[in-house]
């Protein structure tokens, strides 16, 4: 649950950085997470120093899908699409997650499995119902001339495509990670989100010099739509530094310690169904962000998301040893 609050303010940091590129975005944000494990690492070196290759490799495969591409993908379709579809999207990782989890390494029959699942899905279609209505309701979808409304479906079709990829990554990478972590109970949880900043920074300096020298040598700018760039800290130097920061030590380097221990206390199936809560957050500062409150739809699929993760948590208790 911890996580979940944590991870939810990535999904408002591209609205706020709304002139910043997707990848830069990223990349800014997994810097932040390598440079602050940097004096972590230190503290905690005689447990890194007893890694192995496999750890250091393995690490460096999570990183790179759950952390550089997965944010790349998120950042860029709600940059491309709003908030709303993509978030719509990624909502329904509580339910693939839990299905791939129990297909992969069955810890739940299906006909327990299935209550819980479908009072997270249904809530899900009731939050994203409305957001949707809110879309259509401003206009976005049918206002203009045709040449327009041609421009911005297309929009809307990359956008979910973008999160679509965000959501097979984030569904490789918890599972991965939960395997792992559940076959090294002597791995601590802060120590393999140290070494998960260790082994992105590298991989996030990368992809900025690659981003500068791409826009450097094909002459296409990196600016985002509706701004121009400076690089490398962008028009707002302060807020970008600031807030890239803030979400590579809380959303980045403490949330993922939190998702760690959570990954070796749970099995995948329930640990899937917990990230609703990323969910609940993101609409939580949504809504703070907008100045409004939810509608009578969201508060109810909001009330069916809690109420089908309790379901799950108890199921488990019961079924589990």
């Amino acid at each position: 649950m911890a996580a979940g609050l944590l991870w939810g303010s990535v999904f408002i940091t591209p609205v706020i950085l709304h002139d910043y590129p997707a990848m830069l975005l990223s990349v800014g944000r997994y810097i932040a997470f390598g440079l602050l494990a940097l004096p972590l690492a230190w503290f905690n070196r005689s447990a890194i120093a007893q890694l192995s290759r496999a750890d250091w490799i393995e690490a460096a495969k999570l990183s790179l899908v759950g952390n550089l591409l997965y944010y790349a993908c998120l950042a860029a379709a709600i940059q491309l699409a709003g908030a709303p579809l993509p978030t719509m999207i990624i909502g329904t990782l509580p339910v693939v997650i839990a299905v791939c989890a129990n297909l992969s390494s069955p810890q739940l029959r299906w006909r327990y499995l299935v209550w819980p699942l479908a009072l997270i899905a249904l809530g899900i279609a009731l939050v994203n119902r409305d957001e949707w209505q809110a879309l259509l309701a401003q206009g976005a979808l049918t206002q203009g001339s045709t040449t327009q409304n041609g421009s911005m479906q297309s929009t809307l079709l990359w956008g979910a495509l973008l999160a679509t990829l965000a959501v097979l990554c984030w569904t490789w990478y918890p599972l991965r990670n939960s395997r792992w972590l559940q076959t090294r109970p002597q791995l601590r949880s802060d120590t393999w989100a140290t070494v998960q900043g260790l082994t992105t920074l590298p991989l996030a300096l990368a992809g900025a010099l690659m981003l500068y020298g791409f826009s450097r040598v094909s002459g296409v700018s990196i600016q985002a739509a509706d701004s121009g760039y400076d690089w490398p800290f962008g028009p707002r130097p302060g807020l970008f530094v600031a807030m890239m920061l803030a979400v590579g030590l809380f959303a980045s380097w403490l949330g993922t310690l939190l998702w760690n221990r959570a990954s070796q206390l749970l099995p995948a199936s329930l640990a899937g169904q917990m990230i609703v809560f990323e969910t609940l957050a993101a609409l939580l500062y949504a809504f703070v962000l907008r100045q409004q409150w939810p509608g009578l739809g969201t508060w109810l699929g909001i009330s069916l998301l809690i109420l089908g993760v309790t379901l799950g948590v108890r199921l488990f208790n019961r079924t589990s040893p």
